[in-house]
């Protein structure tokens, strides 16, 4: 067995494709059963063994691309604390906020391929909640809806933009747990905060 620190660049840049591919994927899944965008623009994909749905969009394909390339150098240092995809009404005030929560272990003990088959299996139970958590949730409102994707670092240095108050800030949450895992390269959990009163 290999046991490898956080410092080692190469492994760092591999925990961040594996995790910025899940989060694409995640990120597209959410903006489909949540019905933020009509199922149009949307193709029927496979990933992790199982369909997914993924924009076809360009515009908005480039602003999920975006966010996860500012995202990806935060995750190979491990100063990536959250992201955030916040689903908000047409006065910009938030309704949901699906939040993936993730830390990496300062050690590393790598044994083989099969760690990266148990992470796809870890992944795949995520995306597989993703797609009932319609079940858990209550509607959206009807009309002008739309996404934000936030993220939150460790890194006090980062150069980011302050957020609105009006677009983080959420009245009367209720927290619905929705998946956790915990593996040898990450622990990860998400959850949704969903707004009492959507309407």
């Amino acid at each position: 067995m290999t046991t490898l620190t956080r410092q080692d660049l190469n492994f760092g840049q591999v925990v961040a494709d594996i995790l910025c591919e899940f989060l694409e994927v995640a990120i597209h899944l959410i903006l489909y059963v949540r019905e933020v965008y009509p199922s149009g623009i949307f193709q029927k994909r496979k990933k992790y063994n199982v369909p997914v749905q993924m924009s076809c969009h360009p515009e908005l394909n480039q602003y999920i691309q975006d966010t996860l390339h500012c995202v990806k150098p935060l995750i190979e240092k491990n100063e990536a604390e959250k992201v955030v995809v916040v689903i908000m009404d047409k006065e910009h005030h938030p309704v949901e906020r699906f939040v993936f929560e993730i830390s990496q272990p300062p050690l590393l003990s790598i044994s083989s391929d099969t760690l990266l088959s148990h992470v796809e299996q870890l992944l795949r139970a995520f995306i597989l909640k993703i797609s009932v958590c319609d079940a858990v949730l209550n509607n959206n409102p009807p009309g002008n809806i739309r996404v934000l994707l936030q993220k939150y670092t460790t890194n006090t240095d980062f150069p980011w933009i302050v957020a609105d108050e009006q677009e983080v800030h959420m009245q009367e949450p209720r927290l619905i747990p929705l998946k956790t895992m915990t593996s040898d390269i990450v622990k990860m959990q998400l959850y949704v905060e969903e707004r009492a009163q959507k309407t």
